[in-house]
């Protein structure tokens, strides 16, 4: 898997067994992007660029008229020398310019993967499995490094790219901008999809074809959001979920993004992602370097599903980490929706002990056990046990659960601060603020400025104490509002519009510092659900709250959307009440359970004034989810039927052996009297026999994928069926 350097034609070639990735050197001195998709063999690299003069593009060379940066493919392009494009970076320099010239100067192709400093990356076990390309251009007049970054995996259609300046000069410079990635293509005959939503309705899919002019998501609220993630593809025309060309970009940040993508009047497309710089400016000092978050770069020949099976594998094992990355996780019920603030240790108790009889295997403390937190207006800050509620501490909650056989875990919301708090009327200034300006509430809480080295450190410190006073295995970690007002007491004016994304180095540094502490702690996302959904977040806790909306009928297009960059075992799922807190609806006990068992199965309900039919249904599909987790959780998914098509909603995951497979399969509305339907299937071995359900009669994975599997007539609303299928 090497990274060939032609000297001859100045052209690298990054390549595996699948993907080819080209860049030249054009004049000495430009990165040009010559191709980046299906593998190729190149003899004659200097043949793929063609140049001809156009007007009012303006020549870097005056001996060559017909060569201008403004219709040259690059891989990391400039504004100011020609180019009129949307730049990857700007910088502003002592005297006010906004040129700069940087050109090739060195490279270095190295064994294996370097980690980021201070920031999430992808990374390797062993220096076989990637190799990396380190292309180092200068700014002679600056005094300035721009080093770009690339690393093609072995055994992955994944290539990661990074870049960073290192300061060399004598004064300071602004950097205005700093994409991680950009890359021009050669054509513009595409669609692009991205994933779109809002709170209790995130990534939903949308699709679209590319137009001249310039597309683009963002982020402007502090963290990825439920708005938009921070992923977008380009899909050939004829792209399905198996067949066609796709360019899937995901970035490793969990703060301020914009990708975007610019179609120019001859017909070419630049795509680029990174830190979003609206509102940001970073003060380069002389001696030190800026280094942006890295962006995850998936071709795929196979459709949006092989792509999205790429991102998958990568993300569960070569973003995630720690103990869990490899291993099931418990079942667990959450108190939240069955009792909201309104608990006491007897409540709690009671409840613990029906979910035990229902083989519940993980009790989670939600909101509202600390300070006075009786409603979302006090004591977030305050991480002190509130022994109205809990006479016995954590301790004594955790030690009964944990006697009961059962895990215990819990709540927190560590990034914020009620203004109604000890810790706000102590440190008043330790909140993100302007002074002088109003603080804008949003739930009533202000959010702290983990740019302060001295606040992350009482959260680490806080933190500490709490996962250390009891036996607790699990953490959801919650963030419930987005930044304002966003300014820090402890930055000079100059370097404002560095907090935000100082302060997710601050969270990071506190992440990173509690997992190693704690790695036996299983760490769960969630901001308000799905709002920090990000590969950057699942470098340090390995799974997401999916959304706050539980309802069944949702969730389908939640979990499809979502499915598209991230795999099942990534998701948090629970099973929780009707009439559902979020739309009303009502839906039958096995579909709630069917839908949150094609992630990590959870329940978020009163257990106790459950029918026996329904606690009877739930144990049955407990047991069950003991079957075919592993195969949910570590298979290879295939989406079959999409839930913004029509009624029916399919997906399947199958094992890396093909030997086994779970299929799922919902159905929201009945149709009278309607068609026969045969569901066809994906990614079986079409020579191997496969029994359904241990049904007496086999099929082969051929009929089964090219004639399909005959369904059920369906009367009823909200149905659903799983079907297990092995290889005989």
């Amino acid at each position: 898997m090497p990274i060939e350097w032609n000297e001859a034609d100045q052209v690298f070639h990054l390549y595996n067994k699948k993907v080819s990735y080209l860049i030249q050197i054009v004049y000495g001195k430009y990165p040009a992007h010559l191709y980046w998709g299906r593998r190729v063999q190149v003899l004659q690299p200097s043949s793929i660029l063609s140049f001809k003069g156009r007007a009012f593009s303006p020549t870097t060379e005056p001996d060559d008229l017909k060569f201008s940066l403004d219709i040259l493919p690059q891989e990391y392009p400039a504004f100011g020398n020609g180019d009129f494009r949307k730049p990857a970076y700007l910088l502003r320099t002592h005297d006010g310019s906004t040129i700069t010239e940087f050109v090739y100067d060195s490279h270095e192709i190295l064994k294996g993967k370097r980690p980021l400093k201070g920031l999430p990356s992808s990374y390797i076990e062993d220096d076989s499995e990637a190799d990396t390309l380190v292309i180092t251009m200068v700014d002679s007049i600056l005094g300035i490094g721009l080093n770009l970054n690339y690393t093609i995996y072995r055994d992955l259609d994944v290539i990661t790219r990074s870049a960073s300046f290192e300061h060399l000069g004598s004064y300071a410079i602004e950097i205005h901008k700093c994409m991680s990635m950009s890359v021009d293509f050669h054509e513009s005959n595409w669609d692009w999809l991205h994933l779109h939503g809002t709170w209790a309705r995130e990534r939903h899919i949308e699709r679209q074809p590319l137009l001249h002019g310039i597309q683009s998501i963002s982020s402007t609220r502090g963290a990825s959001s439920h708005q938009h993630n921070p992923f977008l593809a380009l899909l050939s025309k004829d792209a399905t979920e198996e067949l066609g060309d796709v360019y899937g970009i995901s970035l490793l940040y969990s703060g301020n993004f914009q990708a975007s993508i610019e179609v120019d009047p001859f017909d070419t497309t630049r795509i680029s992602i990174g830190i979003n710089p609206f509102d940001f400016i970073w003060l380069n000092k002389p001696g030190e370097m800026f280094q942006t978050p890295e962006a995850v770069m998936v071709y795929s020949s196979e459709g949006i599903g092989g792509m999205s099976r790429t991102f998958h594998k990568l993300l569960r094992t070569r973003v995630c980490r720690g103990v869990y990355r490899d291993k099931t996780r418990p079942i667990l019920i959450n108190n939240w929706e069955a009792t909201y603030f309104n608990f006491t240790e007897k409540i709690l108790k009671e409840l613990a002990d029906v979910a035990k009889g229902l083989e519940i295997e993980l009790f989670v403390l939600d909101d509202g056990w600390f300070g006075h937190r009786d409603n979302d207006k006090s004591s977030l800050g305050d991480w002190v046990v509130n022994k109205k509620k809990l006479p016995h501490g954590i301790k004594g909650l955790a030690d009964y659960i944990q006697n009961k056989g059962m895990q215990f875990g819990l709540w927190v919301e560590p990034e914020m601060v009620s203004p109604d708090s000890n810790l706000y009327r102590k440190h008043p200034d330790w909140c993100l603020h302007v002074p002088g300006r109003s603080r804008t509430l949003s739930r009533n809480q202000l959010v702290l400025d983990l740019s302060r080295e001295e606040v992350c450190d009482f959260l680490i410190r806080t933190l500490t104490n709490i996962f250390s006073s009891a036996p607790i295995s699990y953490v959801k970690w919650d963030m419930n509002r987005n930044m304002t007002e966003v300014g820090s007491a402890a930055l000079p004016p100059e370097m404002q519009k560095e907090t935000a994304h100082r302060y997710m180095l601050g969270l990071y540094r506190i992440l990173e510092t509690l997992t190693e502490r704690f790695p036996e702690i299983l760490f769960e996302s969630c901001s308000g659900g799905g709002g920090r959904f990000d590969p950057g977040i699942l470098y340090y806790m390995p799974q997401t709250w999916t959304s706050d909306d539980t309802d069944a009928v949702e969730r389908l297009k939640i979990q499809y959307g979502t499915s598209i960059v991230y795999p099942a075992i990534t998701m948090g799922a629970h099973v929780s009440d009707v009439p559902n807190h979020q739309v009303g609806r009502m839906t039958p006990i096995q579909m709630r359970c069917h839908v949150a068992m094609a992630a990590n199965l959870g329940f978020e309900l009163s257990v106790g004034k459950l029918s026996n039919e329904d606690k009877s249904v739930i144990v049955e599909q407990i047991r069950l989810y003991h079957q075919i987790k592993e195969i949910v959780l570590f298979g290879d998914q295939y989406r079959l039927l999409s839930p913004f098509e029509g009624m029916d909603t399919a997906w399947m995951y199958v094992t890396p052996s093909q030997e086994q497979a779970v299929v799922f399969y919902y159905k929201t509305l009945a149709t009278p009297n309607p068609p026969f339907f045969r569901l066809k299937l994906r990614g079986l071995n079409p020579k191997l026999k496969y029994r359904i359900n241990n049904a007496e009669h086999p099929f082969y994975g051929d009929e089964l994928m090219q004639i399909g599997k005959d369904m059920p007539l369906i009367k009823k609303d909200y149905s659903s069926f799983i079907f297990h299928i092995k290889a005989i």
